[in-house]
């Protein structure tokens, strides 16, 4: 709850005037309606092409020599004093270190330092993993940079003193470059990750329009609220058989070749599958599976190649570019209780995973088990949307109440005598 500077509410007792102050609040639970910036951050990915491979593998040995003395000294502090060293400290301490022939310069410096901090408060841990730049066992390149470090010119991307040639497919000449990180992928590949600043989408009243909700699964990856089923694509079980010969021939650019392609197939069903679904949908309600647990199973396969997380993040961004309300509501026994009647008769326990329809025993109306199980999640989520809108109400009510007493009792105040004389203390 946020706290508003206090005014103070003047009333009448019938023995005494009194000062009370009056907090005025905003509730934290009221609905959260679809964002609508100015504009929209995104992270383009951009392709750098293969000759600056060498530089850059340099400038990444460079950003790992930095990063492990960031990690040693920190350390060497932390048991000498105590304390945890911040990131200004830690920049002091590499002032000047692109005079000793280092490939990069202070401002990737000052980015390592802060991006090492934040990791270290984000893990929590005294230490950090070492970056290894030679062997098997060696770290993928990874070179952060900010905002002035980077410049567009012609078709190439100035940085650290080098032009750079990358494949622009998406005008990156007509939009400002902001901070972001050069990285290097299995097959030796680099990438130009850039934060930009694009137009805000054409504004359109968000409503909740052709609600949906969807139970996300393994054999099919979402069942919709309407009937309609998406079936699980295989990608990783598709290739699996090439990966495995690949893997045992020992053809190490072959593995992550292929490995790369089972992701590039997911991610490009997914986009066109949460694009469809934002466009035809006002309101879209997700179940909130708990993939990482399942991936711990024996089916783990099958729920990292669902890919139900990335899933959930695209709706997420995307709704809130389209104005489209986004909730992930609980899922619990939304597969037993008949989205009819409300009773829960449904099969349960390990024997009733086979079942997958069945007839409501109270109702007697006939249910697809995953289906049945949207159709929950859908209703679950509208009444969630409906107490928080009540509760929003409730409080503008007593708010706007409190606020007009307020003002008819601040109005008379100090005109005419009191009614019953100053009070004793």
């Amino acid at each position: 709850m946020r706290r508003q500077p206090q005014r103070l509410l003047v009333a009448h007792d019938t023995n005494c005037i009194f000062i009370q102050p009056m907090i005025e609040t905003r509730l934290s639970n009221e609905p959260r309606k679809p964002a609508r910036p100015k504009h929209r951050v995104r992270v383009l990915r951009v392709r750098i092409k293969n000759k600056h491979a060498e530089a850059l593998d340099e400038m990444a040995r460079a950003v790992n020599l930095c990063w492990n003395y960031c990690n040693e000294l920190s350390l060497k502090i932390l048991e000498r004093e105590q304390r945890f060293v911040k990131a200004s400290e830690l920049q002091r301490y590499m002032a000047g270190a692109s005079k000793e022939g280092l490939p990069v310069g202070s401002a990737v410096f000052q980015q390592v330092a802060e991006e090492f901090v934040t990791r270290r408060a984000q893990h929590r841990k005294r230490r950090l993993a070492w970056r290894v730049s030679r062997g098997s066992r060696r770290s993928l390149g990874w070179i952060p940079f900010k905002a002035r470090s980077l410049t567009y010119r012609a078709g190439q991307i100035q940085f650290q003193g080098q032009m750079l040639g990358i494949w622009d497919s998406w005008g990156m000449g007509e939009v400002e470059l902001g901070a972001g990180c050069i990285s290097q992928d299995a097959r030796g590949r680099w990438y130009l990750n850039v934060t930009v600043k694009l137009p805000a989408l054409p504004a359109k009243p968000p409503t909740l329009s052709a609600p949906v909700g969807i139970d996300l699964g393994l054999k099919d990856l979402a069942a919709l609220s309407d009937g309609r089923k998406i079936e699980a694509q295989r990608f990783y079980r598709d290739l699996e058989p090439a990966l495995a010969t690949a893997q045992r021939a020992g053809k190490r650019a072959r593995v992550r070749a292929i490995h790369a392609k089972i992701a590039n197939r997911r991610k490009d069903f997914l986009h066109q599958f949460s694009s469809q679904l934002v466009r035809e949908h006002g309101c879209i309600v997700v179940g909130d599976v708990n993939a990482q647990a399942l991936a711990q199973g024996p089916h783990a396969k099958s729920v990292l190649d669902a890919g139900w997380s990335t899933l959930r993040t695209m709706l997420k961004y995307k709704s809130d570019d389209a104005a489209v309300w986004f909730l992930e509501t609980s899922e619990s026994h939304t597969t037993r209780t008949c989205s009819h009647c409300g009773e829960r008769t449904g099969p349960s326990g390990v024997e009733g995973l086979a079942v997958r329809r069945w007839a409501c025993a109270h109702c007697g109306w006939a249910h697809d088990r995953d289906v049945n199980a949207a159709r929950n999640i859908l209703k679950r989520g509208l009444l969630q949307l409906e107490q928080q809108f009540s509760s929003a109400l409730e409080a503008k009510a007593c708010e706007r109440a409190v606020n007009e007493a307020g003002a008819k009792a601040s109005a008379g105040a100090g005109h005419g005598p009191l009614a019953a004389g100053i009070p004793r203390l």
